[in-house]
């Protein structure tokens, strides 16, 4: 009793607050129980205590999850960045890649594809002009570029000249700026490819997707022989306040930039180990090699950085529902740029003609239900690092 939040009597239509009502909650003649205002610390388990004819006790138990994160389900949360996904993720010679984007700021006003890691007029592919609806031809474009109205670049008929960055750049209604890379890898393996590919300096993001907290290696692969020094940039830019570390190899030493953070270690063959990243570590790196011919080569590398996803949540208007009917279950998430799999009793949920997902995947509606349905549904939610189920919800299905 000392944990009681009110009791209502139904026959005096009576309600007495009890030791834990904080002044904010309210409670209804059919048992519901309403509250405002609610902080992380009201998170926890509710019982219903009911008494019923004769003296018979009923008790009845959810849990309440409060949460600080903004939960969505269909559109992303509102610090979300643009990003964009290859489909297919790698492409052959000859076939066609979609750059697709996600996460795109409804008050665009223009929208820029250029080919390669700088938002310069030279490199411009293609923009689009969302006011007048048309899209207008950039300089880089070769006629196998198609700018669709959601922003994403298909392109057609690849090559390997294609291989390399792309760079989407919008402009808000708001005059704000974002700026979102990805790069394309065309498979040669089975054509006839530029002969000096195999010599040209390539850097491997070790592992290609990190979480906070763990060590990534920017590792440098076809390093010239004969280079003279080389540089490592936080950017995609050659400036001083960008510079992590310089390499001489005549002197075999290190100078440390103005951008390194005491947690970036450079080796001899290129390469660079930065320990314990964080979000703000992720973005684009540029390696300047120097050769014998006093001639500069600037290689890019993507640095791709994710939090571990956090539990998502199952809301269903009511666990007790009869055959012929229809519901809806709705998965939470705090988290942008997931992929959602439902569960049914502890297996992947194979879905039937009376099941339907939203287009995110994050609702699952049943129409009608059938007594097979009844059992534990939970969700899924994942990126590249890792991956969080949510509590079961557990569906009754009784006959009419």
């Amino acid at each position: 009793m000392n944990f009681r939040i009110a009791l209502y009597s139904l026959t005096s239509n009576l309600c007495v607050m009890g030791p834990e009502n904080s002044g904010r909650e309210a409670v209804y003649s059919n048992g519901s129980l309403f509250l405002k205002n609610v902080s992380q610390k009201d998170t926890g388990f509710y019982i219903l205590r009911t008494v019923i004819g004769g003296g018979k006790i009923v008790y009845t138990t959810t849990y309440l999850h409060v949460y600080a994160s903004l939960f969505t389900c269909g559109h992303p949360p509102p610090s979300s960045q643009p990003t964009i996904e290859l489909v297919p993720p790698r492409v052959a010679e000859g076939a066609s890649v979609l750059l697709l984007v996600h996460n795109l700021p409804e008050n665009i006003k223009y929208l820029f594809w250029y080919k390669g890691v700088f938002a310069v007029k030279r490199f411009e592919i293609a923009r689009q002009i969302r006011e007048l609806d048309s899209s207008v031809q950039g300089p880089t474009h070769s006629g196998r570029e198609l700018l669709f109205s959601n922003g994403s670049l298909l392109l057609h008929n690849t090559i390997w000249n294609d291989t390399g960055f792309y760079t989407l750049r919008l402009l808000t209604t708001d005059l704000k700026a974002e700026i979102a890379h990805v790069k394309l890898q065309v498979d040669t393996s089975n054509s006839k490819c530029n002969p000096s590919a195999s010599a040209q300096v390539k850097i491997e993001a070790v592992p290609s997707y990190a979480a906070e907290g763990e060590s990534v290696l920017l590792l440098v692969h076809n390093l010239p022989e004969d280079f003279q020094m080389f540089c490592w940039y936080k950017s995609e830019y050659r400036t001083d306040i960008f510079k992590i570390a310089e390499y001489k190899r005549a002197t075999n030493s290190t100078i440390l930039g103005l951008a390194h953070s005491q947690r970036e270690m450079v080796y001899t063959n290129g390469s660079l180990l930065i320990h314990n990243i964080t979000e703000e570590d992720a973005g684009l790196y540029m390696l300047e090699i120097l050769n014998r011919d006093y001639k500069y080569e600037d290689t890019h590398v993507q640095l791709h950085v994710n939090k571990p996803v956090t539990q998502p949540i199952i809301r269903v208007i009511n666990t007790t529902v009869t055959v012929q009917t229809s519901v809806v279950f709705t998965c939470f998430s705090a988290d942008p740029g997931i992929s959602i799999h439902w569960i049914f009793n502890n297996q992947s949920l194979q879905l039937t003609e009376r099941m339907k997902l939203s287009p995110t995947k994050c609702q699952l509606s049943i129409d009608p239900v059938s007594g097979e349905d009844a059992g534990k549904y939970q969700c899924e939610v994942s990126n590249q690092v890792s991956s969080k189920t949510s509590f079961p919800v557990t569906l009754d299905v009784m006959d009419k």
